[in-house]
């Protein structure tokens, strides 16, 4: 049987190794491990772990997890497929098996022993003095081994991760031979992976659907998963003629049966209302046969990734679709992450929408925050944190916003490859008042519209802060903002009720203080850099001998320059 001491309260001394070894390192008979909680008979019930996310690209590992903010803990419960000798589960800053907080279930082909355990910097495993991977129960059934076990947020251990709102990077490592101790389990060696989920689920209360619902299912049919590791699929769909106004009040996953690992995330776009009709195309989003005409389906009416449960609109409000001045096109999106090239997998998967014709009182809009698509922001090369701000200023929230202000209750928070922290404040009077949306462990391969914990109201005169924090280590050259993947964003795309014609809040350096900035340089630099007008602001930025002085100056130009905001209808047209 496998033991379990309580939770020790942070103030605790630390256990010394050999009592910890003694409590945990309880023998088991090989992998029969015996039930501790009450989870006799079938697997436990859904609803006692809400969420779920395949861990491994081939479905062998399987977890469920419910969060207790009263107790401030999350209860994970892993299904293991096909157990060898043992697993590794945990969470680390970014994914990697280095500086990882570990749950590690292993064999000596004899025992079986289950440990809290950390890795230092060089990947090499060592057992906690702080058991906080609490193991409540395991138990074999029909599908494979269930294991349960708890973890605080918070723990006061150093080696321990502190669980947060936002994204967290799940690892995971299968033992395919014994080992006679922790310390010899090779992590480089092992046949594991990443999953990043949004762990800490808002625990807000489901509204109730109208009686007259119905749903529409956007999915892609019959499409044959290219085999090669990432693939974006474009699929064209229409509403029927002369369809009206309807509101959708929730959409949900629609996911082909054992393709769960392989749909990594999908999206539905409504085309623009200039153009009459949109050509029929289902292939490749970056395929050259893909008509131009796609380009013009930007608007978002759904977006879910992997480990997402269904969204919901608040009672007040719905999304508009149909109707009058609003395209009948529309263009889902779905990424396949199919990292073992598996060749003829069929999908059919795509979003299903629920959507009334009973109008609710408000139309939800969608507005977005940040930066400007320029490049007069730019980061150095070789930096590990470097942050970018942008502003929506309170003179755009005043003349933009109606007097009862607005409800933010969702936001998607995006930026390109080299982003790695992203995060809105509202700020009221000259002093920050609540943070509306953060991720700490921002991955631009984990993009998903995540429902806030509470709305955020925000009046006229108000100000919404977005700022992102990018790593630019691998690169050498200054990366610019952009459309392009290698050029860089930062947005916030809030979705809020009732629905305004600000539809973009964003600002930007002031171009000519840029311009004093390149000249400074050029002063101070030895050789002679072309810093003339007719060059673009990206060839100027690359040309930048990146040493400290000119790292510190465009962070300081940063910070204190005058900016230029952008207060955008949804025709683009200014607020004057």
């Amino acid at each position: 049987r496998m033991q379990n001491s309580r939770s020790k309260p942070c103030s605790c001394p630390s256990l010394k190794l050999r009592e910890v070894a003694s409590m945990y390192l309880t023998v088991v008979a090989a992998f029969l491990v015996i039930l501790v909680v009450a989870l006799q008979g079938s697997a436990p019930r859904h609803s006692q772990f809400p969420y779920k996310v395949p861990l491994d690209p081939q479905g062998l590992l399987e977890l469920s997890w419910n969060v207790s903010y009263p107790q401030q803990a999350v209860h994970f419960q892993l299904l293991v497929r096909e157990l060898r000798f043992g697993l590794l589960f945990g969470m680390s800053d970014r994914g990697r098996f280095e500086n990882a907080d570990l749950a590690v279930l292993w064999s000596d082909g004899h025992n079986s022993y289950f440990g809290d355990a950390w890795s230092d910097a060089k990947g090499q495993l060592h057992m906690d003095s702080q058991q906080d991977y609490q193991l409540l129960g395991a138990r074999r059934a029909p599908e494979g081994l269930y294991l349960l076990f708890r973890r605080a947020f918070s723990t006061c251990d150093p080696k321990d991760y502190l669980i947060e709102d936002g994204t967290v990077h799940l690892i995971y490592g299968i033992l395919e031979k014994p080992v006679h101790s922790l310390q010899a389990i090779n992590v480089s060696a092992l046949h594991g992976g990443l999953q990043r989920v949004q762990l800490l689920k808002p625990n807000i209360s489901i509204p109730e659907l109208p009686s007259d619902t119905k749903t529409m299912e956007i999915r892609a049919p019959d499409v044959v998963i290219p085999s090669q590791e990432t693939t974006y699929w474009c699929y064209m769909a229409e509403l029927p003629e002369g369809f009206p106004k309807h509101h959708i009040v929730m959409y949900e996953p629609v996911v082909t049966a054992g393709n769960e690992a392989l749909v990594h995330h999908m999206e539905v776009f409504q085309c623009a209302a200039e153009f009459d009709s949109f050509p029929r195309y289902s292939g490749p989003c970056d395929s050259k046969m893909k008509p131009e005409r796609l380009n013009y389906c930007r608007h978002v009416l759904a977006a879910w990734a992997m480990g997402a449960q269904a969204f919901y609109y608040p009672e007040e409000a719905g999304l508009a679709f149909g109707g009058p001045g609003s395209s009948r096109y529309l263009r889902l999106e779905i990424h396949y992450h199919n990292p073992l090239v598996f060749k003829g997998r069929r999908d059919s998967s795509g979003i299903r929408l629920y959507y009334t014709a009973t109008l609710r009182p408000y139309d939800a809009g969608i507005m977005e925050l940040g930066l400007v698509y320029t490049p007069v922001m730019a980061i150095p090369p070789g930096e590990d944190s470097f942050t970018l701000t942008g502003y929506c200023t309170d003179k755009c929230t005043q003349l933009a916003l109606p007097a009862a202000g607005i409800h933010i209750f969702a936001s998607q928070l995006h930026t390109h490859l080299a982003g790695r922290k992203v995060v809105t404040v509202l700020s009221r009077d000259g002093r920050e008042r609540q943070v509306v949306n953060a991720d700490g462990h921002y991955s631009p391969h984990f993009q998903e519209i995540r429902m806030l914990k509470e709305v955020v109201a925000v009046f006229p005169g108000d100000e919404l802060i977005t700022t992102c924090t990018y790593n630019t280590e691998d690169r050498s050259r200054a990366t610019v903002g952009g459309f392009g993947i290698l050029e860089e964003m930062c947005v916030n795309y809030v979705h809020y009720y009732p629905q305004t014609q600000l539809e973009l809040c964003k600002s930007a350096v002031d171009p000519g203080y840029l311009h004093r900035y390149f000249s400074l340089v050029n002063r101070f630099n030895d050789e002679e850099i072309c810093m003339c007008p007719q060059v673009s602001v990206p060839q100027q930025f690359y040309s930048i001998p990146w040493n400290t002085f000119n790292r510190d100056v465009l962070k300081s130009l940063y910070g204190f320059a005058p900016i230029s905001v952008h207060c955008n209808k949804s025709s683009a047209v200014r607020f004057p």
